[in-house]
């Protein structure tokens, strides 16, 4: 199986480093000297990383082959990928590789159904669960420990306690609107 590990990033300095933006909670693992990485353009790769380093909070790589700044640019926003064991599970119990959250159904914490995951997007500050609901239209569920409250690989499910508004645009709608009729009365009221 493979699992997109990182994102190389501008070149640093004239020597062929390159900055990445990791996508792994094993950089160490994947990312390290001597790794060899498909890549994506594949006319880019593989790559074999010859050295990394971290740089004021940065991880810098250099591949072998790529001596000057010139080269380094030139990966610019290829992706590193990494072939995985398929069986393989991350060492911490409270992470989970793409693959094993991708088509798990999603539901509420009284067992309503919400949908079902379509895709894992990784921003800068969390990443995020795309889910198809039955109807076709999709809700993004950030996927942190408040709201994700348990992941069941064996019943191929994710339970979601949402917070107002996040899976129900309605519900929140008529809080609002039960809001301002109640400050509404304080009003008239005096």
């Amino acid at each position: 199986m493979q699992l997109v590990v990182a994102r190389v990033g501008r070149a640093h300095g004239i020597k062929g480093e390159v900055t990445v933006e990791v996508r792994t909670d094993e950089p160490e693992l994947r990312l390290g000297p001597g790794a060899v990485l498909l890549t994506d353009p594949a006319s880019a790769g593989p790559l074999t990383i010859e050295t990394g380093r971290v740089h004021s909070g940065r991880l810098l790589l250099r591949f072998e082959g790529v001596r000057d700044r010139t080269a380094a640019e030139a990966l610019r926003n290829t992706l590193l990928i990494a072939e995985v064991d398929p069986d393989d599970k991350p060492e911490d119990p409270d992470e989970y590789y793409d693959h094993q959250l991708m088509d798990l159904d999603v539901v509420t914490l009284d067992g309503t159904e919400v949908g079902r995951i379509t895709e894992i997007s990784h921003l800068p500050s969390q990443d995020l669960f795309v889910v198809e609901r039955p109807d076709g239209t999709e809700v993004l569920i950030p996927f942190v420990e408040a709201i994700v409250t348990e992941i069941d690989l064996e019943e191929q499910r994710a339970v979601i306690d949402p917070p107002p508004g996040l899976i129900d645009d309605q519900a929140a709608s008529d809080e609002v609107a039960d809001g301002n009729s109640a400050a509404s009365s304080e009003d008239e009221n005096g």
